[in-house]
């Protein structure tokens, strides 16, 4: 078998704890921390969250297609963050938080409608799931010091009062998926 790459976007909260999650994960190859998803080039860091731009902070993920399929990719995102909440996650606000799935083909549109209705269809979640399916838009990668957040900088507050317990709740829901 060859190494078959492939890359998927997807905005679910804050990028620091995606990126945590998705660096842990088999097939994953890397993961970058940005912008999708807004209208302005080259956002900063503070003009997203001053909401200033319309990009919802996201992680690129490049990935082995013969290790780990889109779908297994967006399962883990749907157990990792809450998406049946508008513009938020937990006590981050706005709308670069939001949940969103940027496709890159028809085929990954299909996977994330797909699982979104199965999921819906099971009463997965107490609410409806409002992440958004939309197109591949640009993507900017962040600053350099939002890369490898978690970790460079495991023991801040934020870390371990928010991605800390998302990485917990991976590692306990997919840890036979966990990297060596």
């Amino acid at each position: 078998m060859t190494n078959t790459p492939e890359t998927a976007t997807v905005a679910g909260g804050c990028f620091w704890c995606l990126e945590a999650v998705y660096a842990a994960l088999q097939g994953v190859t890397a993961v970058e921390s940005g912008y999708c998803g807004g209208s302005a080039p080259n956002p900063s860091y503070d003009a997203v969250c001053r909401g200033h731009t319309g990009h919802a902070e996201a992680v690129r993920i490049t990935f082995d297609l013969n290790a780990i399929s889109f779908r297994e990719l967006l399962e883990v995102f749907f157990a990792i963050h809450d998406p049946t909440t508008l513009n938020r996650q937990g006590n981050d606000v706005g709308t670069q938080y939001r949940s969103a799935i940027y496709y890159r083909s028809s085929e990954q549109k299909r996977a994330a409608e797909q699982l979104i209705a199965e999921l819906e269809a099971a009463h997965a979640f107490d609410a409806p799931i409002v992440t958004e399916v939309t197109p591949e838009a640009p993507f900017y990668p962040a600053e350099d010091y939002h890369q490898r957040y978690f970790a460079q900088n495991g023991n801040q507050p934020y870390c371990q009062a928010v991605i800390a317990p998302k990485l917990a709740k991976f590692r306990k829901l997919f840890g036979q998926r966990l990297k060596g």
